[in-house]
């Protein structure tokens, strides 16, 4: 249970942070297009003999393969971002598909239902080892470029025509995106990771009013409610990741409550 509140505190940390900046350029479905990638990294890692917490290795490159796709298509392609995402999101899951179906019958079965919704609960200490590298990674990403990366975010044509890489800004965020949900689907599982991204950034742009409070506020919905939902899926005897998006659709529902007041 420690290293489950531990992990899910990490992961509902990281993911808020690069929800700011995905929900406020309207990519918000990145994040499910990226989890089905995920899911054919995890598949074809599985084809290739890997177990399937070896398998996430083989995902990684492969889930940041798509976001770098997905960015090169929204750039050359003149295609709104659910459209791009959208393409990449069916392709990448039929992948998984086909790639499960071609494993021989004598490969060790999978239980399918893991890797869809996660087990929290199973946190090892190498996967927090991995997700304190991960968070080390985008922090110092996130601490170097946030000044252009924020000016990138809210006025991108300005931002190029003052010299700012905004190119090379996008595909850092899809990229450190992709790296963070291969992570974060050992917590939550694929259906339910871009929950993290979007639901604290999304409540959190309702009640701040600068750059700076919204990624506070997101932090602190990310975090609590990774924390407050893992607590009550264990006093409830419930699924873990449920619970805990559950939580976070519950501070939604509250952060309209004040909006409107």
């Amino acid at each position: 249970m420690i290293r489950a509140i531990m992990a899910g505190t990490a992961v509902g940390a990281l993911c808020a942070v690069l929800g700011v900046f995905v929900v406020q350029r309207g990519l918000s479905f990145i994040g499910d297009g990226l989890a089905h990638a995920a899911f054919g990294g995890i598949a074809l890692g599985l084809l290739l003999g890997a177990s399937v917490s070896h398998a996430t290795w083989v995902a990684l490159p492969f889930t940041v393969l798509v976001s770098l796709g997905i960015s090169f298509v929204l750039r050359r392609g003149r295609m709104r971002g659910d459209s791009a995402t959208g393409v990449f999101f069916a392709v990448s899951f039929a992948l998984g598909v086909l790639f499960l179906g071609l494993r021989p019958l004598s490969a060790p079965p999978v239980n399918v239902e893991s890797v869809l919704f996660g087990s929290i609960l199973a946190v090892g200490p190498q996967d927090l080892l991995v997700m304190g590298a991960v968070c080390v990674l985008v922090g110092l990403a996130m601490a170097i470029t946030w000044t252009r990366l924020a000016y990138a975010t809210f006025d991108p044509e300005l931002a190029k025509l003052s010299g700012v890489p905004v190119e090379r800004l996008d595909d850092m965020l899809l990229a450190l995106t992709a790296v963070v949900i291969v992570v974060a689907v050992k917590t939550v599982g694929i259906a339910l990771v871009s929950s993290f991204i979007v639901i604290p950034a999304a409540t959190a742009r309702m009640l701040g009013r600068s750059l700076h409070r919204v990624t506070l506020y997101a932090v602190l919905l990310g975090v609590g409610g990774a924390a407050l939902g893992l607590l009550l899926s264990y006093h409830l005897n419930v699924a873990s990741g449920a619970t805990i998006i559950l939580v976070m659709g519950a501070f939604f529902a509250l952060g309209l409550v004040v909006k409107r007041r």
